[in-house]
């Protein structure tokens, strides 16, 4: 009896045991179902595109970057095709031992390492850089044939910009280069839509119009959803949203004209801005000496960059856009309009130039001997300083900042270039604010006196020069200048003008205007210019111009001996043609060089010869103006429209639809 008790006992507990077994496998079933349908049901959309994700990968098409074009149609930066040999080097171990090896499949030069090394330091690890490029086909097959012994190196093919005229237009047009950290981070701050159009692309605008115009330049990123492998290898192509290359940007220089001005520099340095009056389009904008900006296109090395950098004449300054000069005798036609315009000083009011001028117990020297009596006219056309010496303390240094300004002295021009100087107009506010100790704060009226003939603090750019120069040139109407005309869409053809401010009307007199012009024409006309302007086929309007480049005593200069060559004077002119209806204004300046009208005279004259007769210096001509040895041109010029323009691949380009 009780082994059936117990019997009974054992089977209930047994059933207890199966019913709860079956309870929890149950309920781990549940537990499983339940999890299915979230899976299934509700993250189905995310899981589905994770499994995608790691099926396929979103691969960005970098857009082949726009054409800088000029005026006429000539190619300043284009593209071309070419493979290069990259190394991760986060991917690879001992570098040096890595790059000896890939020397004995192509050539690798020390400049190739240097470059190298000096992209390694201004990039990421895992960034690929290149060691050489420009590969031909036979050393892209033997590096292919022995691909396996480098695991974090391979052959790429890549667009690489191409300046077909090198050293020429350098400082305008600029230069691209691999995009940096700090320009990694600056990215950071960017919109999104602006960071996602830079994914894949390594290069960006440095500098000039690669730098100001990059996002015309730079074109919209494509995508290509590719299936890959396990491996992450791309097995076939998905689908594709193509790149939509840059735009062209159609400049208003004038490349031979650019060429033919670097050229009469020769290896002086200085600068030359050509503007045209009626629509401030900058014709050439000069600074010299250049360089060449193909250097920094697949990273410049470590020795051509400390070349550059440490040149005593930093060819990488853009010294028409940041070189501050005092304009010298080229600023008294702005000081006689100021006079006319204010009623300081009528026209015709003759004042005695002894050939000095006496001030505070200190005299101000002008011509030896003195003009004797001069009215407006012969003050400009002979360059009286005593005349300007003393119009400048009867106007006081207020009344003096107040006129200049609106012509654009000591003001952003607003030129489409980033990175301009905006130079010294002085005033007694600009005093107070530029010096820390109060006995320098005080405006003294001595020093009112020399900025009547361009000297003191003055310090403007060519820019701001040739500026005011085609202002006056067109009667007291301002333009703003400007670099770029158009742009026009590479897919469509459409061209689109570039919108400029409105003009600004100085409100000048036209009789004021007038008198000023008529004295900057007599300057080439029995005036300091007459020499160089003989025999032109037109009449132009001009001032020479004299600046101190370092102040030294009286004794100093009269001995010449304290004066080595980057301490002499500089040589500027400023002018413009034809006179009665100019269509083209100038200002140019010869660092060091001494007299304007036997440096920065000549050069002037050859650009309007260029710009107005069709005419281009022949070679001894040339030799002539190089050294500063010219006046008019010498035997018979040739022919502008005749002289090509060179091109490495002698492509003259596309023409201009403007």
């Amino acid at each position: 009896m009780n082994e059936i008790r117990n019997a009974a006992a054992e089977l209930a507990l047994f059933r207890r045991r199966v019913v709860v077994v079956g309870c929890a496998v149950l309920f781990g079933f549940g537990l499983i179902g339940a999890r299915l349908v979230y899976l299934q049901v509700v993250r189905h959309e995310t899981l589905a595109d994770r499994a995608e994700s790691n099926r396929t990968a979103i691969v960005p098409v970098v857009p082949n970057r726009g054409q800088i074009v000029d005026r006429n149609g000539v190619v300043l930066a284009s593209n071309y095709a070419a493979y290069t040999l990259e190394i991760t080097p986060s991917k690879v171990g001992d570098i040096t031992t890595v790059i000896d090896e890939l020397g004995e499949l192509v050539e690798v030069t020390p400049r190739d390492r240097r470059r190298f090394q000096r992209l390694r330091e201004d990039s990421r690890s895992f960034d690929s850089l290149p060691i050489r490029s420009r590969l031909s086909d036979e050393e892209v097959a033997r590096f292919a044939a022995q691909r396996y012994r480098f695991p974090g190196v391979e052959i790429k093919a890549r667009l690489f910009r191409s300046y077909p005229h090198g050293e020429v237009g350098a400082h305008v047009i600029g230069y691209i280069g691999r995009i940096n950290q700090r320009e990694k981070t600056a990215m950071d701050d960017w919109a999104e839509d602006e960071r996602a159009n830079y994914r894949g692309t390594d290069y960006i605008g440095k500098v000039g119009i690669e730098q100001s115009y990059e996002q015309a330049l730079h074109g919209q990123t494509g995508v290509e959803q590719m299936e890959t492998s396990a491996g992450g290898h791309a097995v076939r192509r998905l689908s594709r949203h193509p790149a939509r290359p840059g735009q062209t940007v159609m400049l208003s220089l004038d490349i031979k004209l650019q060429k033919l001005v670097e050229d009469m520099f020769g290896e002086r340095r200085g600068a030359l801005v050509a503007i045209d009056p009626k629509t401030g389009e900058v014709l050439a904008f000069v600074s010299k000496p250049s360089f060449d900006p193909n250097l920094f296109v697949e990273g410049i090395d470590t020795e051509s960059w400390k070349a550059l950098i440490e040149s005593p004449d930093n060819p990488l300054m853009n010294r028409a856009l940041r070189g501050t000069y005092p304009p010298g005798s080229t600023y008294k036609p702005f000081m006689a309009m100021a006079a006319l315009q204010t009623g300081k000083r009528s026209a015709d009011k003759v004042e005695n130039d002894p050939g000095f001028y006496n001030f505070g117990g200190r005299t101000f020297r002008s011509h030896r001997g003195g003009l004797g009596g001069v009215d407006m006219h012969r003050a400009i056309q002979f360059s009286s300083n005593t005349y300007f010496y003393s119009l400048a303390s009867e106007m006081g240094v207020d009344l003096i900042h107040d006129f200049m300004a609106p012509l654009g002295f000591g003001q952003y021009t607003g030129i489409d270039l980033q990175g301009e100087s905006r130079g010294v107009l002085p005033s007694k506010a600009w005093k107070r604010a530029a010096y820390r100790r109060a006995d320098m704060k005080t405006w003294h009226p001595g020093e009112t006196i020399s900025l009547g003939i361009g000297q003191g603090y003055n310090n403007f750019t060519m820019l701001q020069l040739a500026s005011a120069n085609a202002t006056l040139a067109n009667g007291g109407v301002r333009y703003q200048p400007h670099l770029v005309r158009a742009i026009r869409d590479t897919v469509t053809g459409d061209v689109v003008r570039q919108v400029q401010p409105p003009a600004q009307d100085l409100g000048y007199a036209r009789r004021h205007v007038e008198v000023v012009r008529d004295a900057m024409v007599a300057v080439t006309k029995g005036g300091t210019g007459t020499r160089v302007f003989a025999g032109a086929a037109y009449t132009s309007a001009g001032k020479t111009g004299t600046s101190q480049a370092v102040s030294l005593g009286p004794k100093a200069r009269a001995s010449g001996k304290a004066l080595d060559e980057r301490q002499r004077d500089h040589a500027l002119y400023m002018a413009f043609a034809p006179a009665e209806d100019p269509t083209i204004a100038v200002a140019a300046i010869v660092e060091n060089a001494g007299f304007g009208a036997a440096h920065a005279a000549p050069i002037v004259r050859r650009v309007f010869d260029y710009w107005i007769a069709d005419q281009y210096p022949n070679d001894a001509d040339m030799a002539a103006v190089q050294v500063g040895k010219a006046g008019a041109p010498i035997g018979t010029p040739l022919r502008a429209s005749e002289v090509p323009m060179p091109d490495d691949d002698g492509a003259t380009g596309e023409a201009s639809v403007l």
